[in-house]
């Protein structure tokens, strides 16, 4: 039986991921920074519930420690993180974004990966095809973002797309580090979940297509990797 974890599992992406992967035979962990609702969602799907909220470290090494009684962990879906946006529902601009609200993204979506991997690695380790997961985005592409025929251009977001170039990056060092770990970033597309005000255009089934591919990666599959639904990406 495979044992998966994800983070920010009690809505939208990872909710949809963690019911696709109890119907494909996992052992799923729905983690959540809130009690009541990660308990909610985990007896609606039939998964597991951890407490897990990625910005403190207390909470992430208690749940490895629930993980480890629970019998380890093979595969890590990081699905938590947000998206900073004012009262009308816009994002922070390069004229007025702050320090602030750089180190509040950075918290969730960067630190909260590298704290989440810092604890669960040791359990990683012992699974024989051992799976970790970094949902990234398409708005880190520098490719793409640079590119003024690329819709991701002109998105004008600061905090948002400079945190999901560092999970690219994060995914590229880690599994460097870890050969035999197959540790993948994906772009789910722009999914309509409250990360974005629900402005998004595809539904969380769509979006959660390649996430829940690439969590079933064969151990002779990619590694390194930046993919959307489609294939690779470039960086």
């Amino acid at each position: 039986m495979t044992t998966t974890l994800i983070t920010g599992a009690n809505k939208g992406l990872g909710f949809e991921t963690a019911r696709r992967l109890v119907e494909a035979g996992h052992t799923v962990y729905v983690g959540a920074r809130d009690a009541d609702r990660g308990r909610r969602a985990a007896d609606e799907l039939d998964a597991r519930f951890v407490h897990l909220d990625v910005t403190d470290d207390a909470s992430v090494e208690a749940a490895a420690k629930t993980l480890e009684a629970g019998g380890g962990l093979d595969v890590l879906i990081n699905n938590a993180g947000i998206e900073t946006r004012t009262e009308d529902n816009s994002v922070p601009v390069a004229a007025t974004v702050t320090a602030d609200q750089m180190r509040t993204t950075f918290e969730t979506n960067v630190f909260g990966i590298v704290r989440v991997l810092h604890a669960f690695l040791p359990l990683l380790q012992r699974s024989a095809a051992p799976v970790v997961v970094n949902v990234s985005s398409g708005l880190g592409s520098l490719t793409h973002v640079s590119d003024p025929e690329h819709p991701a251009h002109f998105y004008p977001g600061i905090a948002y797309p400079t945190s999901k170039t560092a999970v690219n990056m994060l995914t590229v060092q880690y599994a460097k580090a870890f050969p035999a770990m197959r540790i993948n970033a994906v772009e789910p597309g722009f999914t309509k979940t409250d990360l974005n005000g629900n402005t998004g255009t595809q539904t969380v089934a769509e979006g959660a297509e390649i996430i829940v591919r690439m969590a079933q990666v064969a151990p002779d599959g990619p590694t390194g990797g930046y993919f959307d639904v489609k294939g690779p990406l470039p960086w």
